[in-house]
């Protein structure tokens, strides 16, 4: 997001006023590029006469001088010139824009994407693949597919017609289709020895900007929807990934692909949803024919991915998040980046460091060339005197170390912008004067649109470009302003930079995650002096992987220490309750908040000079970020004194906690989205769980296990028997042993308690058909269950009476027929949760001993979501005298029920649900005489 300039800069030497002369045709033609790129022709046409000849006439009347020497006339001779000079530019801007955005729509492929023609193609990789994000969809993870960027070269329609195009397409790949087979009369084999290996829950960068594509024409079963983040901006307000994934065999033969190789596919043509982008149409892959190569890459390409797969194997024996992290600082390869770790970075507004930005390029040139204020004289630093390098062999190595960069990092447009900017940080190469770098800043930008008009409509130009302009412009002033009041000045040039670059940027950054981040400039500060060193090791493992690959993991290991800072920075400043706070995701709120960052700059000038009223507001913003619960409690009513149970609102899901002690529950179930659990936990002060019951595999119950595992302490987790969906049981399985945390099976009989609460399994019944060596292995620790020696700790319990007989195994339909059922006594309340049971199952716990225990409950967690299918004759046994709902706003399932909702008003309860009425709290005493007390969660 910004490209940093590097310290040792120092004050302009020549101060002045900015030289802003080229800001207005820059402004002024990526405004032109960002409207006419989908213009219709001769709306185009029009522009561009008009400009190009007002530019002309405007131009020619500068050019015969002022009519008086007086300086009235000098300042109308340049007036004329500067608006010549834009319109010219617009001219430039959008026949470029006219051009290209006519070149996407023309050809064959837009016409038979729009009637989703079969097609036979030929095509070139323009990009490196990725995974699209899976996401939860009702009870299940839709799986991830492979999506590359691709132009087609040749397309042949299904009676034979061929036509050469050269139409850019995104190519949607999905699990199931075999990865592309070597043709016969290809290229050599790719040298890419390693498959990039793809975390459970994945996310992949595609250049600049960012689209949503999808497939098929009303059909479903043709249809797709792909998740494409760009590398350089946030994802747009993307829901939190769901769904255990690795590449299946098939996906991992198109992860290895490199830009420039050439495929023949077969495949399905469709619009692209989102308009205005610079796809032509999606490109579904079939399985039949197979894909085939053509031609592999090119060699510099084949070159690039060596040593990215060499830094890849350089990094694989490193910590978890330095393993992660450290090939995306250098080659922006985010492959390994688990979704945990990129919300963290989210949320600390860190996420420029996991793609390619201008600092990465600075940081490499100001090594070669020192600070650039000494660049030019006899004393520069750096280590290009030191190697003997005059100032043309050195600016001929900084140009080969660009170029290298560019290409390594590939050349996707985020790439190219962020060579520019950091080109631009260092252009005191040449001038030693800060103030030369905004007319620089103005012809890149110029020329980067005129190139590149697509980058006009990019989020992430947007940002490097604000970023830089701030550094720019802002940054020396507020800097400066600091060191006069006493602060150290590398601290004043850093706090300088990083509060320019947040204000300026804030704003797109609200549109884009609809939050503003109250912790950015004090987690950019703190990650700042980590990255110049992961930088430099990590790219010097980049270098020697291909030749000395123990020095390389030397290396690595030493970039790992700065990394694992870096990580551990924006996980400690996402981890703090208040680390950021909501804001409408559109242009009027992004106005509004730049309102408010101007009020605060304006007050803040003057709050300086006052000491103490400094100190109360830092005072009030710790607060603010830390929210001790005791202060939260009583400024917010959430969560109430004395709660019980909690349903947390977790979309269309189900997350509830008992409360288990100070700062300690048991948790039911773990929703949809890590991010929405981690944040009701947060809520309700929620730091240690003994117990973690995730009543059956289904996506809207395990989807959000990461984020209950988010910075708690959780001792076991308890599942039911019945692992389908394979998928979601096989991520809970790897989720529990990347934490080391013991998985047992819940039975019916099983009764359990900590602290103030017991409780006894009720569904699913136990098989004791099998012998006992068949069953889950013994834990130690905490936890005690049926057929578990029960140890020392908070969580203990008998295990249940053996039956008298063997057992047959019972045989359930599905995952919600084997869902865990709970019967808790918390306090004086006795609460019934049945998972997702249906009405068979349901009626055959009516039948079962417990029923009894089942009557006239005090509070029913109703069964999968309220709907339709319930046991009016357990429902009438239960009597609840509240029943809660979790569902989703605007859920496609029509849930709750009306008839379920009318049948337990019927019965007396008061149903609450978390679409309408928010999270919930349930406390009281309970029983007979006692009263429930349910409080809704009324922020907004």
């Amino acid at each position: 997001m910004s490209a940093t300039l590097p310290h040792g800069t120092g004050p302009d030497p020549e101060p002045g006023p900015l030289d802003l002369r080229l800001v207005p045709p820059a402004l002024a033609a990526w405004a032109t590029a960002a409207l006419t790129l989908d213009a219709p022709t001769d709306r185009t046409v029009w522009i561009v006469a008009v400009s190009l000849l007002g530019g002309i006439v405007l131009l020619g009347k500068s050019r015969r001088g002022p009519e008086s020497p007086a300086p009235p006339g000098r300042r109308s001779a340049w007036a004329r010139a500067s608006l010549a000079a834009v319109l010219l530019c617009v001219a430039a801007s959008a026949t470029s824009a006219g051009l290209q955005g006519a070149d996407v729509r023309r050809g064959p492929v837009p016409e038979l994407a729009r009637r989703s023609a079969i097609v036979t193609a030929d095509i070139e990789l323009t990009g490196d693949p990725w995974l699209s994000t899976p996401r939860v969809r009702g009870d299940h993870t839709a799986p991830a597919a492979v999506l590359i960027r691709a132009k087609v070269r040749r397309v042949e329609e299904s009676d034979g017609r061929s036509t050469r195009t050269r139409a850019p397409v995104l190519v949607v790949v999905d699990g199931g289709v075999a990865g592309p087979e070597r043709s016969s009369g290809g290229e050599s084999e790719q040298e890419t020895p390693e498959i990039p290996e793809v975390p459970d829950r994945v996310r992949g960068a595609a250049g600049d900007g960012s689209a949503s594509a999808a497939g098929g024409a009303g059909a479903p079963s043709d249809g797709v929807a792909a998740s494409v983040e760009g590398s350089g901006a946030p994802s747009e307000k993307a829901a939190a990934s769901a769904g255990g994934f690795r590449a299946r065999a098939g996906q991992a033969g198109w992860m290895k692909l490199l830009p420039s190789t050439r495929l023949r596919v077969g495949g399905r043509l469709a619009p692209a949803l989102a308009g205005g982008d610079r796809t032509a149409a999606v490109l579904r892959v079939r399985g039949s024919p197979g894909a085939r190569v053509l031609a592999g890459p090119s060699g510099p390409q084949r070159w690039a991915g060596r040593l990215r797969d060499g830094l890849r194997a350089a990094t694989d024996g490193l910590p978890g998040d330095a393993r992660a992290l450290l090939p995306g600082l250098v080659v922006g390869d985010t492959a390994r980046i688990t979704p945990e770790l990129d919300d963290a970075f989210k949320a600390t507004d860190l996420t420029h460091t996991l793609a390619v930005s201008g600092s990465n390029l600075t940081v490499l040139l100001a090594l070669l060339t020192g600070p650039p204020g000494l660049a030019r004289l006899t004393e520069r630093r750096g280590l290009a005197p030191r190697l003997g390098l005059s100032l043309r062999a050195t600016a001929l190595f900084a140009g080969a170390l660009t170029l290298g960069f560019v290409l390594v990092c590939r050349p996707d447009p985020s790439v190219l912008r962020a060579a520019v900017c950091g080109a631009i940080a260092l252009l005191a190469l040449a001038t030693g004067r800060r103030r030369s770098l905004v007319p620089a800043l103005a012809t890149a930008v110029l020329l980067l649109v005129l190139y590149d008009p697509w980058l006009a409509r990019g989020y992430g130009f947007l940002l490097s470009v604000l970023a830089t302009g701030a550094l720019l412009v802002l940054a020396p002033g507020w800097s400066e302003g600091l060191r006069r009041r006493g602060v150290p000045p590398r601290l004043a040039e850093a706090l300088g930079a990083a509060a320019a670059a947040q204000a300026v940027c804030a704003p797109v950054v609200a549109v884009l995650s609809a939050r503003v981040s109250l912790v950015a400039v004090p987690c950019n500060l703190l990650a700042e002096a980590a990255v110049a060193p992961a930088t430099v090791l990590g790219f010097a493992a980049l270098a020697t992987a291909p030749v000395a690959m123990p020095l390389a993991k030397l290396l690595a290991w030493g970039a790992s220490w700065p990394t694992r800072w870096i990580a551990g920075v924006a996980r400690a400043g996402a981890a703090l309750p208040g680390a950021g706070v909501d804001w409408p995701g559109t242009w009027p709120g992004a106005l509004l908040l730049a309102a408010v960052t101007v009020a605060v700059v304006l007050a803040g000038r003057r709050l300086v000079r006052h000491p103490w009223w400094c100190g109360l507001f830092g005072v009030l913003l710790l607060l603010a970020l830390v929210r001790p619960a005791p202060l939260t409690r009583v400024v917010t009513g959430w969560p109430p004194p004395g709660w019980q149970y909690a349903m947390c609102d977790v979309g269309q899901g189900d997350a509830t906690v008992l409360a288990a002690g100070a700062g300690a529950g048991v948790v039911v179930d773990a929703g949809p989205d890590p991010a929405a659990v981690d944040r009701c936990l947060r809520q309700l002060g929620i730091t240690r769980v003994p117990l973690l019951v995730l009543t059956h595999f289904h996506a809207d119950h395990v989807a959000g296990l990461p984020g209950v595992l988010r910075g708690r302490e959780v001792a076991a987790i308890e599942t039911t028997g019945f692992e389908e969906p394979g998928q979601e049981a096989e991520f809970v399985r790897r989720e529990a042993a990347g934490r080391r945390i013991p998985v047992t099976r819940a039975v019916a009989g099983e009764e359990r308690r900590t602290g103030p609460l017991s409780w006894r399994v009720l569904w699913p019944p136990a098989d004791t058909s099998r012998p006992p060596a068949a069953g889950p292995p013994p834990v130690t620790g905490p936890l005690a269950g049926p057929g578990v020696p029960a140890g020392p700790g908070p969580l203990a319990g008998p295990a249940p009476p053996p039956p008298d007989g063997p057992v047959a195994a019972p045989e359930f339909d599905g995952p919600n027929d084997a869902s865990v059922a709970l019967l808790v006594r918390a306090g004086g309340l006795r609460l019934l949760l049945l998972g997702d049971l249906e009405p068979p199952d349901q009626q055959a716990l009516l039948r079962s001993p417990e029923a009894a225990g089942m009557a006239g409950v005090d509070v029913l967690k109703v069964a999968h979501h309220g709907s339709a299918y319930q046991d009016p004759e357990l429902t009438r046994l239960v009597a609840p005298r509240v029943a809660l709902i979790s569902c989703g706003t605007g859920n496609p399932y029509g849930h709750p029920a009306p008839s379920t909702v009318a049948a337990l008003r019927a019965g007396g309860a008061l149903v609450l649900r978390t679409d309408r009425d928010g999270a919930l709290a349930v406390g009281g005493a309970g029983g007979a005489d006692g009263e429930v007390r349910v409080t809704r969660d009324e922020r907004p």
